[in-house]
């Protein structure tokens, strides 16, 4: 059996290849380039392909990145929501191109350095598990994959620990063995959104009022893409108690603040669309399960309903602080992610 290793670079999906090229008859690498005119990556992920003896290429991905993910991000910020560029680019990119391009290649399957694990169910379906490790856990950010993409990939790894991988990676000699996991999105490494956003677009972003939520002023922000639903630290508002970023309103500029006690700042719930199913064509009547509204937040009980073809009503069992608009939704039973879809709105 033949398959394609998605390479970064890193030790994860080093590891990744050399694991892939003891179990296929045709293992190959490929680094995507998403952003920027050249990949540094790409020549660590090829020294590792020449020490394993597999073939390696680069995939210039770059016009498909900047449509689906780039674009995307920009629109979101600028709409007043929390954009989650990594599923998007798992979406479009790393389980779309690539495996399309793995087809163009008639080879038969993929692989990625992610930790998690893809079970084939007794009823044949295709079920999306957490990884061994859930520290580094990522299936999150992979709810959004097919029944057709996850039986065509294997993520090698998902039965590992980090600490396990680092030290296959030293006793094979590799040279990202002790490389330092990055941190921050591809096309920002300095977490700098708001001037990424600027200088890409080349807009600039109006300041406007910082309200409560009895709607006094409460002073001016740098513009709203400087901020986000949940946001305490750099608003530049004196006040007695903590604030939190409460609501963003686009249209007019208004920022609304709410204090750690106000009950604007909690919600009993999230409304989802573009609704991915993985354990199911269609979500039980008030399914109860757990749900996580951001990568790194725990997760939540929850009872979930399909309020249509491609809307989910998630209920918590406890009020959450600040759902963001355009975050994930993902839902889970135990360790099988149940599906997901992105925040449209509160209830």
């Amino acid at each position: 059996m033949s398959i394609l290793i998605a390479m970064s670079g890193g030790v994860d999906s080093s590891v990744s290849a050399y694991l892939c090229s003891l179990g296929h008859d045709v293992c190959r690498g490929a680094t995507m380039l998403l952003w920027g005119e050249s990949c540094v990556n790409a020549d660590e992920a090829a020294g590792v392909c020449g020490a394993l003896g597999i073939e390696h290429e680069v995939l210039d991905c770059r016009k498909v990145f900047a449509e689906r993910v780039i674009k995307n991000f920009v629109k979101v910020y600028e709409s007043g929501g929390t954009p989650n560029p990594c599923v998007e680019c798992n979406r479009f990119l790393k389980f779309g191109e690539f495996l399309r391009h793995a087809e163009s290649c008639r080879v038969e399957r993929i692989a990625t350095g992610h930790y998690a694990r893809i079970e084939h169910s007794p009823s044949g379906r295709y079920l999306l598990r957490k990884g061994k490790d859930i520290s580094r856990d990522q299936s999150y950010v992979l709810y959004v994959l097919t029944q057709e993409q996850l039986s065509r990939t294997e993520f090698p790894l998902g039965g590992m620990t980090k600490p396990e991988v680092r030290d296959l990676a030293k006793s094979l000699g590799l040279i990202n063995a002790n490389r330092q996991d990055s941190q921050d999105i591809c096309f920002v490494p300095d977490g700098d959104y708001a001037g990424f956003i600027e200088a890409y677009t080349g807009k600039t972003y109006p300041p406007g009022k910082f309200v409560d939520t009895a709607g006094k002023v409460l002073g001016t922000h740098r513009g709203i893409i400087h901020y986000t639903a949940g946001q305490r630290r750099g608003l530049g508002v004196a006040a007695k108690s903590r604030l939190y970023v409460c609501s963003l309103d686009a249209e007019d500029g208004t920022i609304t603040l709410a204090s750690e006690g106000e009950e604007r700042l909690y919600s009993r719930g999230v409304v989802v669309r573009g609704v991915n199913l993985t354990a199911f064509d269609e979500v039980p009547e008030n399914f109860r399960g757990g749900v996580k509204i951001r990568y790194r937040q725990r997760e939540v009980a929850c009872v979930v309903n399909q309020s249509g073809s491609d809307e989910l009503v998630i209920e918590f069992a406890e009020k959450q602080k600040c759902p963001a608009i355009g975050q994930s939704a993902v839902i889970y039973d135990g360790e099988y992610v149940i599906g997901g879809g992105t925040i449209v709105g509160t209830i």
